[in-house]
């Protein structure tokens, strides 16, 4: 059977050559017959580029990129995603450089799931977009932080909630400028479901089956605490590699800050399943779900090394997340960002007079509160918005700015 460059070929060549690329039409249509010929051999599972659902602003496509490509690109080149180096993953201020930052889980869950997607055969552009994006709206201080955070602007309004899925799509759909003035990155709708369906803290989950008829409403109006299950396949790999990512590294960052000695603190059969390295259980379980979900329209693992997994990581949180030098760190935090919030709070009553502050850190609130591109959005919103996009240094330093005597 003739390929589509046998049959168009000869036209293609016809056509004049540009010196560029924005109105290079010829470039342009050897390039996505190339895409569409390699994704032909894709998993009948996968998500071809050619069925997205598309932006919520139609845009005129790339002439060389894919649109989860293009997706890409906008998530590694904005601000947020910078930030994420200066963030907590679960040690707060590490001093110690090898200590793991919210920005190295995010490239180790793109590592995992790129390995798992390319042995399903499934779309690793699509993939990456969703792993480099998952946790870009992540609070300082990790996980205490978005606790604090929920429980600030609930004692405002108890309708409204801040989770990190939801405010990660919040960032990208809302926050992040795009272009001077220009906010919102108008990302696809895989992207942006993959993102918001991410959470790998459902530690019963060893199976997912993709929702393809999930609707834009269920995306965008994410209800709190719900963990419904993503549109794609490839999401469900994210999400699990998500959950892979932190096991094993969790383990080797609390023995290097001595919050766990080397002593072993689960049970002998899960031990002989996983291992004892972080190495070793990414391994394992990477391979687990590779042999369990080949040719299956689902992500899935073994009962066994499920159960394996499940003991990691609730042993993970007695001896790591729950220890007595975590739970303080977590003392501070709340103080720290409970301050920040009424401090800024009380800014928002009169915006004018905090514009007008002496104080450095008022000074830089009010000019995000007056920028911000929701104008008409509840004020207490606004606050989370800014301590939400903080990085643990710049969160500490505020607190110093707006208390220090």
């Amino acid at each position: 059977m003739d390929s589509l460059f046998d049959l168009f070929g000869d036209a293609l060549g016809n056509l004049p050559v540009e010196p560029h690329l924005i109105d290079n039409y010829k470039d342009a249509r050897e390039i996505e017959l190339i895409r569409n010929e390699r994704e032909k051999t894709l998993s009948p599972f996968a998500m071809r580029t050619g069925n997205s659902r598309g932006r919520l602003i139609p845009e005129e496509p790339c002439q060389i990129r894919s649109p989860y490509e293009r997706d890409l690109g906008r998530i590694i080149f904005s601000q947020s995603f910078r930030r994420l180096r200066h963030k907590t993953q679960v040690f707060f201020n590490p001093v110690n450089d090898h200590i793991c930052s919210r920005i190295e889980h995010v490239i180790y869950v793109n590592y995992i799931s790129t390995i798992i997607g390319r042995a399903l055969n499934l779309n690793i552009d699509l993939i990456q977009a969703i792993a480099l994006g998952h946790d870009i709206g992540h609070s300082p201080y990790g996980h205490t932080g978005e606790r604090v955070l929920n429980k600030c602007i609930k004692s405002v309004d108890p309708n409204l909630f801040f989770e990190h899925e939801v405010h990660s799509l919040r960032v990208l759909d809302v926050l992040e400028e795009h272009r001077p003035g220009e906010f919102g990155l108008n990302l696809t709708f895989e992207v942006r479901d993959g993102i918001v369906s991410h959470c790998g803290e459902t530690y019963d989950e060893f199976c997912l089956t993709p929702n393809r008829e999930k609707t834009e409403q269920e995306v965008s109006g994410k209800p709190e605490k719900d963990r419904s299950r993503p549109a794609t396949l490839e999401a469900c790999v994210v999400r699990f590699a998500d959950k892979i990512a932190y096991v094993g590294r969790d383990i080797e960052d609390a023995r290097r800050a001595g919050i766990i000695g080397e002593t072993d603190f689960v049970s002998s059969e899960a031990l002989k399943r996983l291992g004892t390295t972080n190495s070793e259980i990414i391994n394992i379980l990477v391979g687990d779900i590779v042999h369990s979900s080949l040719n299956r329209d689902e992500i899935r693992m073994s009962n066994e090394n499920f159960a394996a997994m499940n003991e990691y990581l609730n042993a993970n949180l007695h001896e790591i997340y729950l220890s007595p030098k975590i739970k303080t760190y977590e003392d501070m935090v709340k103080l720290q960002i409970e301050a920040i919030f009424n401090a800024f709070m009380e800014c928002t009553e009169d915006i004018e007079k905090a514009r007008a502050s002496k104080n450095e850190a008022i000074r830089s609130f009010a000019s995000f509160y007056e920028k911000h591109p929701q104008p008409d959005c509840p004020s207490v919103r606004k606050v989370v918005d800014y301590i939400a996009g903080m990085t643990d240094t710049y969160a500490n330093a505020c607190f110093d700015e707006l208390y220090r005597v």
